[in-house]
């Protein structure tokens, strides 16, 4: 008998399992919402509302055919290091805070307080300041970052102290501290509330470094690929780059979610049950 590692026998518990994973991706309604607005959006085209400024889906795709890899591979590549540099920075100072709040109380206060002032302070006024003093693309890695703070930080430290109070007395009575609560009770409560936020920071993240790319000081970016197409009033070239970016802020989002799945398989367990009964 071989041994295998963990993470193979989780996967092939996944795909064992009848419909187990094709269940969770394959959604109809989905498809069939996405055909409902296509065939809007293409009715709109046709009637030529908002002064012929919707084009239909096929002037779309054609224009982004013809742009090709030459005009997105290199745009979007820079975007997506820059929103993925903010999405560490952010989540990692996040979840880094709200780990310090559980483990040192008495900096809840400061640390709740910073958390709000990120979130109320508006943002695109910083980030002029930001292209001023560091210059580059600091603000796009700025914006992306504070775009995912906030909601990272609420979701693991509600996940945090989600923990079930009964494991947290156990570990207590066999001479666990502190610490030994956080890592053995604690940490594996965070872990779903955690993916959750993460899940809405990866496509908050695009949107930060695409909104620092249109404060300027650079010269490639999503943001600026927009700028320059709204300029020349090429409409389907317009629609084009913003559709790609929303697909990009959907990939991350599905990315965020398959490593939730692969990390927290009691989660998918127990929504799977709760689905059946």
């Amino acid at each position: 008998m071989t041994g295998r590692p963990p993470w193979f026998k989780v996967f092939s518990r996944r795909f064992a399992r009848p419909g187990g994973f094709s269940r969770r991706f394959a959604r109809p309604g989905g498809a069939v919402g996405i055909g409902g607005l296509l065939l809007v959006w293409w009715l709109l085209a046709a009637m030529g509302a908002a002064g012929g400024t919707i084009p239909t889906p096929v002037d779309v795709i054609s224009t982004m055919a013809r742009d090709g890899t030459a005009l997105y591979w290199p745009n979007f590549a820079v975007t997506s290091s820059g929103a993925l540099q903010g999405f560490l920075w952010g989540n990692g100072l996040a979840i880094a805070l709200a780990v310090l709040v559980v483990l040192i109380p008495p900096v809840e206060s400061l640390a709740t307080q910073l958390a709000i002032l990120s979130y109320c302070t508006p943002l695109l006024a910083l980030g002029p300041i930001i292209l001023v003093v560091f210059g580059g693309r600091a603000p796009t890695i700025f914006l992306a970052a504070m775009y995912c703070f906030f909601t990272t930080m609420v979701g693991t430290l509600t996940g945090l102290r989600s923990a079930d109070k009964a494991s947290l007395d156990l570990v207590e009575a066999y001479g666990g501290g502190k610490w030994q609560k956080f890592t053995k009770v604690r940490l594996f409560a965070a872990a779903p509330n955690t993916f959750a936020a993460l899940k809405i920071a990866a496509p908050s993240a695009v949107l930060g470094a695409i909104l620092g790319e249109y404060l300027g000081g650079v010269d490639s970016g999503i943001g600026v690929a927009l700028t320059a197409a709204q300029t020349s009033f090429n409409v389907p070239r317009t629609w084009g780059l913003a559709i790609a970016a929303a697909a990009m802020a959907g990939l991350g989002y599905a990315i965020v979610s398959v490593v939730a799945w692969a990390a927290t398989p009691w989660t998918a367990a127990s929504s799977a049950r709760a689905a059946q009964s």
